[in-house]
């Protein structure tokens, strides 16, 4: 299953939840190793929206109705937890690889339980992708899962 889309820039918080210590032990049986503090957003074309949104389903999210149903990918659940009072959430990783140009590089779908995109693909990796490869806002992907 292929996902496409464009970079685009998220709300500069996922680094608060990325670097904890919790979430990167998980991270670490999902990537191989631990994750780059942060997230690329990737928001899907029109063309990858059923798809996604079967994803979507498959997490437990809500989503249309009329909703496809997906083959279910191996989906690999990342628990939340809590300390000093405050509440880290769970999520949903499905191993991926991204295509960027001709290169692929191996990450992760990260599907937050709470979340305000609807439209947006969260990929977790190892290294910071952006930088990597020099990607800007606009610049399309692939998502392959």
């Amino acid at each position: 299953m292929e996902l496409s889309g464009r970079v685009a820039s998220g709300l500069g918080r996922a680094h608060i939840f990325m670097a904890q210590t919790h979430y990167q032990g998980q991270f670490r049986e999902v990537l191989g190793s631990t994750a780059w503090p942060g997230t690329l957003n990737v928001e899907v074309d029109r063309k990858s929206v059923d798809l996604w949104d079967s994803l979507r389903a498959l997490c437990g999210l809500p989503v249309a109705d009329s909703t496809p149903l997906l083959d279910s990918p191996p989906v690999i659940r990342i628990h939340g937890f809590e300390r000093d009072g405050r509440a880290f959430g769970g999520a949903n990783a499905i191993c991926a690889d991204l295509r960027i140009l001709d290169e692929i590089e191996a990450c992760a779908v990260l599907i937050p339980d709470l979340t305000r995109h609807t439209d947006v693909i969260e990929i977790i990796c190892p290294i910071f992708l952006r930088e990597s490869y020099q990607l800007v806002d606009g610049d399309h992907v692939q998502v392959i899962i």
